[in-house]
């Protein structure tokens, strides 16, 4: 299993806007993902309820995880974009 520990770069944390562009880079990345905070559950990180349900604050470590085809790839991008509070999914790492 592939697995990123990250901190929340939005100062929001992972609500509204922050949640929404992670959802959609997560689904546009093609791999099941799982997101979680450090110690707790794993839950869909590809689901919007889920995610903004985590509650996860700014500074805030997270851990993603996949064991799918092309995970590494995939949380790389996805872990640049939580560590980073960007707006968009990076093309490149």
């Amino acid at each position: 299993m592939a697995e990123r520990r990250v901190n929340v770069g939005w100062a929001e944390g992972l609500h509204a806007r922050p949640a929404s562009i992670f959802v959609r880079a997560t689904t546009a990345s093609g791999v099941p993902v799982t997101i979680a905070k450090a110690g707790g559950d794993p839950v869909n990180a590809a689901s919007m309820l889920a995610v903004l349900g985590l509650g996860a604050q700014g500074g805030e470590e997270i851990v993603l995880a996949s064991d799918a085809e092309g995970a590494d790839a995939a949380l790389d991008r996805l872990a640049k974009l939580v560590a980073e509070g960007l707006e968009e999914l990076p093309e490149t790492v």
